[in-house]
């Protein structure tokens, strides 16, 4: 699987979620290298707005990779930036997430319409499950915005999903007041911010997998359960990685962040 995990960890600070005594045991978060890393290991400082430094680790080849999975780090969560544009994030990510009321089905519903906006607007979209209850939007954009001019833009075609699916959305911040709503989380367009990379296992039973699926199976219907370790080498295999073009395509963004 490295062949299409790679080129989306590529140059990319990373924070890890480590599962040392399995999916039921205790997790933690790591952002800084462990002391104990191998030397050969590429890592990045970066300095927080606070004075904070933290060394992140970098996933360029396959023995990193390697190397994380024999931490435990099952989830792998990529910057949406590069070391060499940190201000400057590649895409623009639409994160749904069903809360208690909303299920997978409602965000399946919802990610066409907003493919459907998109469309109209002349720009690009990829999709993935999140591995879990929700799906993910990717607009790959022009090295160019900040993160403040991709939130925006990010929060006005939610703002328009919201409007137009008032019964089960919401971009409400605040938990409490969602109403178990989907939540259209805009707010990952944050730096430092991360999400789970495409292709990385999700510590769930069954092994789920957050998994690009293409707007064809979206339209003819998947389900969250339908992508794991198991068949994704296979998948893979048939399709190639229908995520490719979150990396490769660039779009103009200028006319809504200039709004």
């Amino acid at each position: 699987m490295a062949s299409v995990i790679l080129p989306h960890l590529k140059d990319r600070p990373m924070v890890f979620t480590r599962y040392p005594d399995g999916i039921y045991g205790k997790a933690f978060y790591q952002k800084n290298v462990p002391d104990y890393a191998p030397e050969w290991l590429k890592t990045f400082k970066i300095k927080s707005d606070e004075g904070n430094i933290t060394e992140y680790v970098i996933i360029n080849d396959v023995k990193s990779l390697v190397w994380a999975a024999n931490q435990a780090c099952l989830e792998l969560h990529p910057w949406l930036s590069k070391t060499s544009s940190l201000g400057n994030p590649d895409y623009v990510i639409f994160d749904l997430d069903p809360m208690e009321n909303t299920d997978f089905e409602d965000a399946r519903k919802v990610a066409l319409a907003l493919k459907e906006l998109l469309d109209m607007e002349g720009l690009v979209s990829f999709a993935k499950t999140s591995g879990s209850t929700g799906i993910q939007i990717y607009v790959p954009i022009d090295c160019k915005y900040t993160y403040q001019q991709v939130r925006n833009f990010a929060k006005l075609f939610c703002q328009v999903i919201e409007r137009t699916f008032p019964d089960i959305t919401t971009t409400e911040r605040s938990v409490s007041k969602r109403e178990g709503k989907m939540y259209l989380d805009y707010m990952q367009n944050v730096k430092g911010k991360t999400i789970v990379a495409p292709y990385s296992p999700r510590p769930k039973k069954g092994a789920p997998v957050s998994c690009p699926i293409t707007w064809t199976e979206l339209e003819q219907g998947v389900t969250a359960d339908m992508f794991t370790i198991k068949n994704m080498p296979e998948r893979v295999k048939e399709k190639g990685d229908i995520f490719e073009g979150v990396l490769t395509v660039k779009q103009n963004i200028d006319k809504w962040v200039n709004i």
